[in-house]
């Protein structure tokens, strides 16, 4: 409760505390069974599995399920080095965090739109989710939504404003923007990798040419990782949560993907988690999108 700023009501408290001590056994267990990854106690273990996923897993799939050759990016290289991260290229932003809003999709979309800004040549800025989360009706604010919608909005809205122009508030709001007041524009959006037919190769190679990528992942296990490299094997494929894909290690003595989440600092590794690379791991490879300036 100190750690994370924590406070429960009375009527509260019995039933924290039992999640809480829900979370400690199920913890011991996978750290019983678990090699390369750690678990331990994190600002969820308040929460039952389930409500953590009904608060902070809620991509919704909105996209067509055939799509065109042009609509799939194609990389400048046939094989990218055996390493790479765009954080030391200063080409990803902060850690952020979404709060109790099931906007991870929209700050998927807002993180992938600062890094392209900042490689199409144009000075660091902080854009603004919370425009998205208020102003996109295609998708559902803090209930959910879909990458590629909320490129279609930056788009036919002409940009997004700036995170301290239109600052985020983890809830939903009614529409404030202001085109006067765009800080970044696209012009379109692209697949890393053809989402019917993915490969990992390929999402990599277009990751080194090109920009960090907005991926789709299913992170229902995700609610305890502390650190280490996630394996395959301790997630599914069912797509539930959007986050940003910044390098990868195939050096390594497990090869991994590095991937920013948008659950604060405190979560995982500094804010990031290490994802097992080859194995498409948690699906990670099955909605691999990134905008264009």
């Amino acid at each position: 409760m100190v750690r994370h700023g924590k406070i429960y009501s009375d009527s509260e408290y019995d039933l924290r505390f039992q999640n809480y001590q829900n979370t400690l056994e199920r913890v011991k267990n996978l750290n019983r069974n678990s090699t390369g990854v750690k678990y331990g106690v994190t600002k969820f273990a308040d929460m039952s599995p389930e409500e953590f996923r009904s608060v902070y897993l809620t991509y919704k799939k909105n996209t067509p399920a055939q799509v065109d050759a042009d609509a799939i990016l194609t990389p400048k290289v046939d094989q990218a080095p055996q390493q790479f991260d765009w954080r030391q290229r200063n080409a990803v932003t902060a850690v952020k965090d979404q709060g109790q809003c099931g906007s991870c999709w929209a700050f998927s979309v807002t993180e992938n739109i600062e890094s392209v800004w900042i490689l199409a040549g144009h000075t660091q800025v902080l854009l603004s989710p919370q425009q998205i989360v208020d102003c996109d009706t295609n998708d559902a604010g803090c209930n959910g939504g879909d990458p590629p919608t909320a490129y279609a909005y930056v788009i036919s809205a002409g940009g997004l404003d700036t995170e301290a122009s239109y600052p985020y508030t983890a809830e939903d709001g009614n529409c404030a923007f202001s085109s006067s007041n765009v800080a970044a524009k696209i012009s379109s959006w692209k697949y890393a990798t053809d989402p019917n037919n993915p490969d990992e190769q390929t999402m990599l190679n277009n990751l080194y040419s090109w920009s960090p990528l907005s991926i789709c992942v299913d992170a229902s296990t995700w609610q305890d990782y502390t650190g280490g490299v996630y394996p395959a094997s301790s997630c599914g494929s069912s797509l539930d949560h959007c986050v940003q894909a910044v390098g990868y290690n195939l050096a390594a003595s497990t090869p991994y993907w590095i991937v920013r989440n948008s659950w604060g600092t405190s979560w995982g590794e500094s804010g990031y988690i290490r994802l097992q690379y080859g194995q498409n791991t948690c699906g990670l490879t099955d909605e691999a999108t990134t905008a264009v300036v």
